[in-house]
This record gives C-alpha cells, structure tokens and sequence, in this order.
C-alpha cells in the first residue's frame, strides 16, 4: 500500500469568483434549497458552493456538514472574524456545566461551557468515540468495533433505556474571533487542570443519550434534535441572515425539521460536487491541503501515511511462536490512538489539529484500498474495510479470510466486530424492512423513528408514523418515560384507556375509545389491541400524549394546511413521505403484505418504490436492469421480463413513473445524480408528490416562475460603514420578529438593514 494519491488544485480553492456574503444583498439560502440539492436551481447552487468553498479553505479543521450549514445560516465571516461579526448573542447559546453526564452535543452545537474562571465559547467541529478499552497504540477489542452505546462486553449491548457512552468533541475556540477567545494563558491554565478540557484541548464527556434510539441517529439527524431543542432560540433568531421560518413559511416543528433536512441535503451535495473539495463521511477538506500533506515528509505527513495504510493491512499478520504460528483473527485499528504513535505527532494533534490528523488519514486509507484492492482484498491476501466510523477516529479491520466473505462496499462501516459476538440470530427482530438484500438503500436505518417530543416527569409525549406492522397486527411504540410507572407493577399487561382524535374526521364511538393493553415484554413498550380508524394509512404521524400515573393515554394526528396528493393517497394530514412510500405500495395493507397476484404494473410500481433509493421526501429511484430480479426474487422468464418492460413504458407514458440517469460504481452501486468517472445507467424513479410552494405574483403554473423572477425571502442584510437603516425598514424588521414569535419585536442591530422578501427580476 502506498504511493502518491493526491494532485495539488492551483486555483484560488474557491472558485476565482467573487465570494458572496450571508449577509449580503441576496440571500445565500433560498426556499428551493430547503426541498433538497437536486430542487435548488444552478445559479443558487454555485454561489453557495462557492462560499462554502471559502468557509473549508479559511477553517483550520475538516468542514463538517453541519458546521457548513452554521456557516451559511448564522453569517461566519472569512476576514478572520468568524461568526463574531455577525449579530448573534453569545448570552444566547447553551451553557454547558460539565460534569459526572454530559448532555449530548453533535457536531455543529455552539455552547458556553462553564469553567472555574472565564466561560469557554467554542463550536463543536468534529466527534468521536473514545471507548477506555482501545489501546494507546490503537488496537481496539473486537467488540468494541461498531458496538451500540451502553454495550458493557462481547455480546453484551447493556441494560436500561438510557445509555451512556464516553466520547471525544474537538472545540473550535477561535470560531467566535478574537473577542470571545481565550488568551493562551487561559487556554494553558484550562488545559492543566484538565477539569474541562485535556491537555490536548479537547473534551472528553461521558454522554447520557435519552433513548437507545436516539443514540443510533445519524450526526445530522442529532444536530436537527438539537436546533429544535436547547438551540431553538437561536434557529428562530431574528439576527441570522434569513431564518428559516421565513424559507419554510412558518414555525411548526415538522416544517422546520422538514426544512433542515432539506437544507442539509442541499450543503452535503454542494460539497460533494465542488471539484476544489474531498470528503471523508461527513467532513469536506481542500484537495490543496491533502496534496500539500501527502508531499509533506514531516510528522503526519506522506511517509507516515504510507506506514499507517501498511499497518493496517498486515495488522492481522500471525504472531510466530516458537514452534508454530498462532491462528490469523481479524485486527482491529483505530486511526486516531495510532496517529499519536508516530514520532512527533503528538503537538500536531492538539485542538482543532487531531480532526485534520484523522480525516486526512481515513482519506488516505480510504484512496488506498479503492485503488489497491479488489474490494478490500489485497494481493497479499488481507482483506481491509473499514469497520466503525465513528468510534477512535474509525476502527479499520484486516483479516486473512479462510473462506469467501460476504461481498460489498469495504469503505461502509459493517460492525463485523461487534456482529462477531452476538449468537447468529441476533440482529434480525420482526421489525426488520422488508427489502430485497442485493439493492442497497439510502439511509433506512431511521426510516419510521420515533421522537420523544416531551418528558419532564409528569408528562411525556410522543410521536411516530404509523407502520404497515401497525396497522396489520392492531399495535404501537411507545417510549420507556411513557410507562415508567406502570413497569413498577407485577402485571405485564396493563389495561389503558385509549383517547383517538384524528383531527378534522369523525371518528367511530368504537375507535374514539378504545381498551388497549401496553405490553412491557418487548424490547420497546407497545400499546396493544389498537382498533384504528379505516381511513388510517402507513406513514400517517401519530402523536401520544400520556400524564404519568393517568389511566388514559392520548393519540391525536396533525392536519396541514393544505391537502396534497402522494401517489395515488390524497390526505390532509401530516405524514412521513419515506415511511409511506416505502410501504403504502400495491399488495399491502392492513390485512397483509404479499406481491403474490399483482399485475405487471402494481409490480413495478411496488419494487420501485420497497427497493429504489429513498430520498429524504420519499422519492425512489432504482437501477432499471435490477428491476426484473428484485420483483421476482429471481431471474424471470423472458415473458415475465418483457410484460414488466411494458409495463414500464405505460407508467412513464403516464408519468407515474420518470426515467432518469444515474451511474454504478465499481462495486455495482447505483448513484444519482450520475457520478464523474462512472458508467451511466438507466433508472426508474418515483415522484410521489408535486410540492406546492409559495410563488408570488406573475409565476406561471408549469412549476416555476417566468424567466428572469426570482423570488427573495426576507433577509438581514449588512450596511456601508455610514449608512443607516430607515424607518420604514426598522418597521419591517419589528413585524419580522413577530412572526418569529417575539410579540414586541426586536430592534434591528447596528450596522444592518433588513430587506423585505420581493421578487427579482423583469
């Protein structure tokens, strides 16, 4: 393993083009972008690329997803001032005392940590697990690799609701400029006494996680949590560029929520296609700066590159005895405990330093195996993946097989560590999406989550979407708060009074009230015996309010504002576009769930939509030559093929279905967009819904405005040092802040005007 893998980029690293200000005359976020990056016109894409470009060439560390989206959402200035030049509080952020548990912070959260003296602002830029039981050189036990939080041993996942778990956060102390940084004393003086940050000047925090389930979402689904939660006041501040209120058209939860994920798909996109750009997972970094670190002979530099890709692969080599070999076991390495055994390295992994260090080095490995290997394997035998992305800065496994493995993609994270002490059964419950194993999905780890809305030891509520499961077998997650007090009983079964309100509809006398039982046997609480209404479908959001020590337990849905039409499903509630895409499909509902005689159109509709790649508005698209094996489960014959292939055409002559292009990787992945480099394909998509947006006077009705209309939501906007904002503006910026919530309003800051939304254009 080894060799030169990076080209130095000799441009400006963002783009040769004039870089836009958040707070600029135009507003850097649009309303497209909140209906993800492949909604969000070319125009608008470039100028963000082309500031977020800016923002990966100015950070010292690795630009994560959601520190990009802080970037261009609360105004981070390039002129060294960071987000100090803009108008954001600081008496706003979350305080942070640390102690014996830390509550949980994603990458992205801004917080005041409490110390002895001075407070410590800092942006939280990068995290990882930092399990006691890896090693200083990086060997890491095989459980420990991909294991869940609150797993105490091999094959041992831990008991209790809410799980603990240790992890590393590295801070960025300089992102709010020199007015709220540290002097190096102070910062000298914390990192000695080690009581809020250790000497390398990071965190290390023992996380308490409210749920199982919240400890297995993604970085950005938690950053999300997080925004809507103990940073809600400062999303909805009125002093951001342009909030996101004004780009979703109100403050309901499920708008902004719907909102950010739209947003966060349209910056992981910008990343991923800027050409000056690279990513490990989540993180963008320069190509500059990775070709300036591979020529680099110093420490962490290309030489010491070389030698970790080495150790890794040969990692699992037999250790020779005296009288024979030990048997080969696969190895597990952590990148970051392994980066602090190279000499010198030590200084250069202090701060914001060791999130570069790691990334860098997962990148390169990375390179390696895709240009050394055939799938991991190399031609000395030793097959590398990686394993755990997340834990000690990502836990790579090397192993000589002795028999054939089961083949896919060795750049994403298997767990086979952990996997490897469970019994052969585990992992497989009854809840499992049925979805056919050879056409890999996007994101449906979460698909159908719930979300604990509410808990403060009277009260918890509690909301989720319906599942087909749901609706067939008569039952519903609950959360653990929900029952606290009823697991004091002896009884496993305890009777509730189930209250049904679906909002807007009658209900039957015999749905309205209902006897139910919660059974406290599963892994998590359910109502049982559930009766629903007729007009319930999978997908529909089902919120659960329970008073603790009440013999009543509360359902309601949610109405929207408007009808829509999904599909061939027209309803006027809130619903969760993934959940029902996936499994309100022709041949299920709620008396089963079985293709067996569909015709060849129901047939494709149902294996686009259960094995198409999900998106996160719960559109599909599937690699068109799959689409005969994964309806049959097998190679059809050719009648069966040419009646689907027909039945294909008919759909998109409808438009019930669109072709599209994608491209397939060298391990036989389908992506979309098509990707450089790679071999187009022929997909098949659905498009469940025909989004309705606000279009202002003079828009056409063929789904986008006349040519040269671009419409403008309200936004801050930065003055010429000597001008001043009128009245009329100061106005407009008051009524803004109602909107937002604050009755009274707010005053506009010094040194900013406020542009009311408006159409531009002829």
């Amino acid at each position: 393993m080894g060799g030169d893998l990076y080209e130095p980029v000799t441009d400006s690293e963002c783009g040769g083009t004039e870089i836009p200000d958040p707070y600029g005359e135009r507003a850097l976020l649009t309303r497209a972008m909140t209906a993800g990056h492949d909604a969000v016109p070319t125009q608008e894409r470039e100028r963000l690329r082309s500031y977020l470009q800016a923002v990966v060439a100015a950070r010292r560390a690795p630009v994560h997803t959601a520190v990009a989206f802080n970037a261009a959402y609360f105004g981070y200035d390039l002129g060294g001032e960071g987000y100090g030049a803009s108008p954001l509080r600081p008496e706003d952020f979350p305080v942070i005392t640390l102690g014996e548990c830390a509550p949980v912070l994603p990458v992205g959260a801004m917080v005041c940590v409490t110390t002895g003296s001075d407070p410590l602002f800092a942006e939280i830029v990068y995290r990882e697990g930092a399990h006691p039981e890896v090693s200083p050189h990086g060997d890491v036990p095989a459980w420990v690799s991909g294991a869940p939080a609150g797993a105490e041993g091999p094959g041992e996942p831990g008991e209790g609701a809410a799980p603990r778990r240790r992890e590393l956060l590295v801070p960025d102390l300089d992102a709010f400029g020199p007015a709220l940084r540290l002097s190096p004393t102070q910062l000298r003086r914390l990192r000695t006494r080690q009581r809020w940050i250790n000497t390398d000047g990071h965190l290390v925090v023992d996380v308490c996680y409210p749920s199982r389930k919240a400890a297995r979402r993604d970085e950005l689904a938690a950053y999300a949590d997080h925004l809507l939660s103990t940073a809600r006041d400062r999303l909805l501040s009125p002093f951001v560029p342009v909030s996101l209120a004004e780009l979703v058209g109100g403050t309901r939860d499920e708008d902004l929520r719907a909102g950010l994920a739209g947003l966060f798909d349209t910056i992981r996109g910008v990343l991923d296609s800027s050409e000056l750009l690279r990513t490990w997972g989540q993180y963008a970094m320069t190509r500059t700066s990775l070709a300036e670190c591979w020529r680099d002979t110093g420490p962490l530099g290309g030489n010491d590159l070389r030698s970790l890709a080495a150790a890794v692969e040969h990692a699992a080599v037999p250790v020779k005895r005296r009288y024979m070999h030990t048997s080969a076991h696969p190895a597990y390495t952590a990148v970051g405990p392994r980066l602090r055994a190279f000499p010198g390295a030590v200084d250069l992994l202090t701060g914001t330093g060791y999130a570069t260090a790691v990334c860098r080095a997962n990148t390169a490995l990375a390179d390696v195996v895709r240009r050394d290997s055939e799938q991991g394997l190399f031609a000395s035998g030793f097959l590398v993946t990686l394993d755990d992305a997340f834990e000690s800065g990502g836990v790579w496994r090397s192993h000589r097989p002795g028999a054939p493995e089961p083949s896919g993609d060795p750049l994403i994270p298997a767990g086979r560590g952990w996997a490897s002490t469970l019994l052969p059964e585990a992992g497989h419950g009854a809840g499992a999406d049925l979805e056919p194993v050879d056409l890999p999905l996007a994101d449906d780890t979460s698909l159908g989550s719930g979300e604990l809305l509410r808990s403060d030891g009277a009260d918890v509520v509690w909301r989720a979407p319906l599942r087909l499961a749901h609706l067939i077998d008569g039952w519903f997650p609950l959360p653990s708060e929900a029952v606290r007090d009823l697991c004091r009983s002896r009884d496993r079964y305890p009777a509730l009074r189930l209250e049904l309100d679906h909002s807007g509809q009658t209900v039957d006398e015999k749905e309205a009230e209902q006897d139910v039982t919660v059974d406290l046997g599963q892994e998590m609480p359910r109502l049982s015996g559930i009766l629903w209404p007729l007009d319930f479908f999978p997908g529909l959001m089902i919120e659960v309010h329970r008073r603790l020590g009440d013999p009543t337990i509360r359902m309601t849905t949610t109405l929207l504002r408007e009808r829509v039409l999904i599909g061939d499903r027209e309803t006027g509630h809130c619903y969760d576009p993934r959940v029902l895409t996936r499994e309100d499909v022709p041949g299920s509902d709620r008396h089963g769930d079985s293709a067996a005689g569909l015709g060849p159109r129901q047939l494709v509709m149902r294996t686009v939509r259960r094995c198409g790649l999900l998106t996160l508005d719960g559109h599909a698209l599937m690699d068109r030559a799959a689409l005969p094996t994964a309806a049959y489960g097998h190679r059809p014959a050719r009648a069966q093929a040419a009646s689907l292939e027909s039945a294909v055409m008919e759909l998109f002559a409808e438009r019930a279905l669109e072709p599209a292009l994608g491209s397939r990787d060298p391990l036989g992945h389908p992506h979309h967009p098509a990707r450089d480099g790679q071999p187009v394909i022929e997909l098949i998509g659905y498009r469940p819904l025909e989004r309705r947006v606000i279009r202002p006077w003079g828009v056409t009705d063929e789904g986008g405005a006349l040519p040269g209309i671009q419409f403008v939501p309200g936004h801050l906007r930065r003055l010429r040092p000597g001008c001043f904002p009128s009245e009329a503006q100061r106005v407009a910026f008051r009524d803004y802040c109602r909107r937002l919530g604050k009755a009274d309003g707010w005053e506009l800051p010094d040194g900013y005007t406020f542009v009311t939304e408006h159409t531009r254009g002829h």
